[in-house]
């Protein structure tokens, strides 16, 4: 079985390190191909200091034109690597600046770590407070703090210490704990210089004062995405498998419930019941393509075969009978507004939550956050890379969680029913 993927997501102010850091990374852990380190040699961006000959990291990451003419992330870009033990570490580079702000809320929506950069010679700034919140938001458990180019302040530990303790300020402002339950954030900080190496792979010389993990330790380290406690079943319904024109006659009766297990696990012979409908069976047979498991697990996408024949069809959501939560007609929620054209009050839109739609009518609008400032405004309608907390009304009843509970089922996007394009990201409260 394909073994479990750390997704991870860098952020921090525009001309931190971020893409350097993650450069750098890639290029000591031999994860990226000799041509385009070729490549990082030769290119340059505008302004940059590095000679031709020498790696610029940062190029590994920054991929389009206006990144390199602007010296900015825009885009997220997404690079992998492999760490020891076989899992593979997804990285994604947001961007930096406050008008991006969707873009870092799409990169960190399924991110299990965020590492924060800091410019040792800036300290804790607006925008890391913003990355910060928003890292808060999107229900990311563990964030590492990287306090870098400790190399531009001599290596001076004062300094390092008065960041960190500006920032825990700031986390316990805003709610973060620094604990290691399930409920609350892994806070950690690490000293170093991306540029040169110092505490990325290699330890160095230059900060003997700190005897902490690496930040390649830190990531060796870093538990999988739903590995940390007991999670609830939950599996919506992609499609309803019924294969009557097969020549086989043992698929003539064949009903097998396809989909991808958002969370938990089910094993044959559980008891399952089917939302909203309220139908309950046990499950008979669980397949994953031709092979049948007797278990199954999160991520995973699989069949699921029912003692008894009963309504079940996409977008229902099936879950274990000892956990059965009643569907709902209203959910609140923070929102991220993604799209140009701002959201109205008067409209309908559409709600996917799931493999589920419902359209759905804004109730009203609670307040707006000002993510520079934290502050609590009054709104009548969201501009693009707004977050609000909001409350809709629903057609249809979902099968919801709190997103703080389950990232998986506490998740869903707003369509634009006109256009149907993706308008807005909400997690429900």
């Amino acid at each position: 079985m394909q073994k479990p993927i750390v997704r991870l997501v860098t952020c921090g102010s525009v001309d931190d390190g971020k893409s350097t850091l993650i450069g750098r990374l890639l290029v000591q852990t031999d994860s990226v191909p000799h041509d385009t380190i070729g490549a990082a040699r030769n290119v340059r961006r505008a302004g940059s200091t590095i000679a031709v000959g020498d790696i610029d990291f940062s190029l590994l990451t920054d991929g389009l034109e206006a990144e390199r003419e602007q010296g900015i992330t825009i885009d997220v870009a997404y690079r992998s690597m492999h760490l020891l033990d076989g899992r593979r570490l997804i990285i994604a580079d947001a961007p930096g600046h406050e008008q991006y702000t969707r873009n870092m809320v799409t990169a960190a929506s399924t991110a299990n770590l965020a590492i924060i950069l800091i410019d040792a010679r800036k300290g804790v700034l607006t925008q890391t407070r913003r990355h910060t919140y928003l890292a808060h938001l999107v229900g990311i458990p563990h964030i590492v703090v990287a306090v870098n180019k400790m190399d531009l302040v001599n290596n001076d530990q004062t300094v390092y210490d008065k960041i960190c303790a500006d920032y825990l300020a700031f986390a316990n402002e805003i709610g973060l704990a620094q604990s290691k339950s399930a409920a609350g954030n892994d806070i950690s900080f690490i000293p170093m210089s991306a540029l040169n190496g110092d505490m990325l792979v290699d330890r160095l010389d230059n900060m003997p004062w700190y005897t902490g993990e690496t930040m390649l330790e830190k990531l060796e380290a870093a538990p999988t995405a739903h590995s940390e406690h007991a999670e609830p079943f939950r599996f919506p319904v992609q499609f309803v498998c019924r294969p009557h024109a097969s020549d086989n006659p043992e698929l003539h009766d064949f009903r097998g419930f396809m989909g991808r297990i958002q969370s938990g696990e089910i094993a044959v012979g559980d008891a399952v019941t089917v939302l909203p409908n309220g139908y309950t069976s046990k499950v008979k047979a669980i397949q994953l393509g031709e092979e049948k498991l007797q278990s199954a697990t999160t991520e995973q996408s699989v069949t699921l075969l029912l003692e008894d024949e009963i309504d079940t069809s996409r977008g229902d959501m099936i879950v274990k009978s000892n956990d059965v939560k009643e569907p709902v007609k209203q959910i609140e929620a923070f929102v991220c507004w993604l799209s140009e054209t701002p959201m109205s009050t008067a409209r309908t839109y559409i709600v996917r939550h799931t493999t589920r739609e419902s359209k759905a009518k804004v109730g009203s609008i609670s307040y707006k956050v000002d993510v520079n400032t934290l502050e609590q405004q009054a709104a009548t309608d969201l501009k693009m890379n707004d977050i609000a907390r909001i409350s809709f009304k629903l057609a249809q009843p979902l099968m919801v969680d709190s997103y703080a509970a389950n990232r998986s089922t506490g998740a869903f996007i707003i369509i634009d029913e006109s256009t149907n394009n993706t308008v807005g990201a909400g997690m429900i409260v």
